[in-house]
C-alpha cells in the first residue's frame, strides 16, 4: 500500500469539485457499459443551486476533503478506499483511482463491484491487459455479468496486438446471455469490421438496426462500415 496522496488535497480540491459537477449526471460512455460506484453513493447532493454556488462549493470541498482523508486514515476501510477511487475515476485520474480501488480489492477481492470499478479504470487509463484481469475476477464471482463480458471481449479488440477471435468469442457469450444487449452488437461487428469480415459486419449492423433504427450505436458502426474501417 502506497503512503500519502501524491497530490496534496488543497491542489487537487478545485478539480474534483469542478469534476463533480461536469460527471455527476453522467455514467462511462454506454458503448463500454460500464458499472461503477458513484459520487450517489455519498447521500450528498452534487448539483449545483444557482441560489447557492458558493457555499455549496465550500461544502463539497470539506466533503471531498473528509473522504480523501478518511481513506488514508482508515486503510483497512473499504467503502472509503473505494469511493476516494471514484473521486478520482470522476475527474479523470484514473492512476490514483486505481491506486485506491486496488486498496479496497486487497481487503473485498470477491467484491463484484470493486473488480468491475478497478477493471473499468484500468481499461480507461488504456491499460487493456491488466483490465482483462479483473474482469475476469468479475465473471468468476458472476458469470451472466453481460457487461463485464463485453468489457472484456473489448480489452481484446483496443489492446496493441488485438485478439478479434477471443472478442467476439466473448461478445457470443453475452449475447447468449442477453441477445439484445445492443452494445455487445455493435462491438461484435467492430471486431468483424476490423478482422476484415465486412460481410459479417454488415450483418451485425442489420440485427443493431432491428433493436432501434434510430439508435447512435447504428449511426456509428453503419458509418464505421461505409468509411471502410473501424474509427471509433
Amino acid at each position: 500500500m502506497q503512503g500519502k496522496l501524491i497530490y496534496g488535497f488543497g491542489g487537487i480540491l478545485i478539480g474534483l469539485v469542478a469534476g463533480f459537477f461536469a460527471a455527476n449526471s453522467l455514467n462511462r460512455e454506454a458503448v463500454t457499459a460500464p458499472s461503477s460506484l458513484s459520487a450517489a453513493d455519498t447521500g450528498t447532493s452534487l448539483s449545483p443551486n444557482p441560489n447557492n454556488t458558493g457555499s455549496q462549493l465550500g461544502g463539497m470541498q470539506a466533503d471531498v476533503t473528509q473522504t480523501l482523508e478518511k481513506a488514508e486514515k482508515e486503510p483497512n476501510n473499504f467503502a472509503a478506499q473505494m469511493l476516494a477511487g471514484d473521486m478520482y475515476a470522476q475527474i479523470g485520474k484514473f492512476d490514483k483511482a486505481i491506486e485506491f480501488y486496488k486498496r479496497g480489492i486487497a481487503l473485498n477481492g470477491e467484491n463484484l463491484q470493486a473488480n468491475v470499478v478497478l477493471a473499468n479504470a484500468l481499461f480507461d487509463s488504456q491499460r487493456f491487459e491488466e483490465a482483462e484481469v479483473y474482469y475476469s475476477k468479475a465473471l468468476q464471482i458472476d458469470p451472466r455479468n453481460v457487461n463485464a463480458l463485453t468489457d472484456l471481449g473489448t480489452t481484446f479488440v483496443e489492446r496493441k496486438q488485438p485478439d478479434y477471435d477471443r472478442a467476439i468469442l466473448e461478445y457470443k457469450k453475452a449475447l447468449q446471455i442477453d441477445p439484445k444487449s445492443s452494445t455487445t452488437i455493435y462491438y461484435l461487428g467492430i471486431s468483424h469490421l476490423r478482422k476484415g469480415e465486412r460481410q459479417e459486419a454488415e450483418r451485425t449492423l442489420t440485427e443493431l438496426e432491428q433493436l432501434g433504427a434510430a439508435s447512435e450505436l447504428v449511426t456509428r458502426l453503419r458509418q464505421n462500415i461505409t468509411q471502410g474501417s473501424a474509427i471509433q
